[in-house]
């Protein structure tokens, strides 16, 4: 089954962009996953192919019209197809690593690249938009913030990397930041790769990738060694 991603957007000239390169470039071409851009502006009824409009109750910048976002989501994404629909915004839920997985597992997804002060409200909840957002950091548009959506996903798709076994060590599997790497030459610059490395034991090995991996988590992102301790099942 091939994974289907829908993007709607106001610039469709922004994709493939990253997304025709590298894992997902390679995966595109051999049909493991589908990439369908569609232009909102397609679905305009004005001359002027217009999307948006001022704000209700006055205020900054405008903000994308419920009529014309929904019309765009139906042509895309016609009654009976169950994949999620998430638009891209500052003030939806982070995206993590077990949202990636969830999202590689099923069928595909529909992306909402959101722009201007944002969409209005009614068409959110009209079509089931699930806000996603990669930070508190606010872009410029959404379409940057898809594109990592889609790689995040798509390198999880099976057949997409070489090695399956890499995401299960990488950074965020099990909570844990991903341990250091090491590779030729054995000393750069005075800095020499730890012993443990070349010792050929590899028990000892993965009990100090662990470890590193514990050490580096509880330095730099507690809140992960948090949420696993939380999530480790009772004795």
């Amino acid at each position: 089954m091939t994974f289907a991603a829908t993007v709607l957007t106001i610039f469709p000239e922004m994709f493939p962009g990253p997304l025709g390169r590298s894992l997902a470039g390679r995966a595109l071409d051999e049909g493991i996953w589908s990439l369908d851009i569609r232009d909102i502006r397609e679905s305009a009824t004005d001359r002027h192919r217009s999307v948006d409009d001022s704000p209700a109750g006055g205020g900054p910048g405008m903000v994308m019209r419920a009529d014309v976002l929904a019309a765009a989501i139906d042509a895309a994404s016609p009654q009976g197809d169950d994949r999620p629909r998430l638009l891209m915004s500052p003030r939806g839920r982070p995206l993590d690593q077990a949202r990636a997985r969830a999202l590689a597992a099923g069928s595909g997804v529909l992306i909402v690249a959101g722009r201007f002060e944002g969409v209005d409200e009614r068409v959110i909840a009209a079509r089931g938009l699930e806000e996603v957002s990669l930070g508190d950091f606010v872009l410029s548009g959404g379409e940057i913030a898809a594109m990592a959506v889609l790689d995040a996903t798509i390198r999880l798709i099976p057949g997409v990397m070489g090695n399956a076994a890499s995401a299960d060590s990488e950074s965020f599997a099990d909570h844990l930041l991903e341990y250091p790497q090491y590779t030729r030459p054995a000393v750069f610059e005075g800095r020499a790769i730890p012993g443990v490395l070349t010792s050929g034991n590899h028990g000892e090995v993965a009990r100090w990738r662990g470890e590193e991996a514990k050490r580096l988590t509880a330095e730099r992102r507690p809140d992960l060694l948090a949420r696993r301790e939380s999530t480790k099942p009772a004795d």
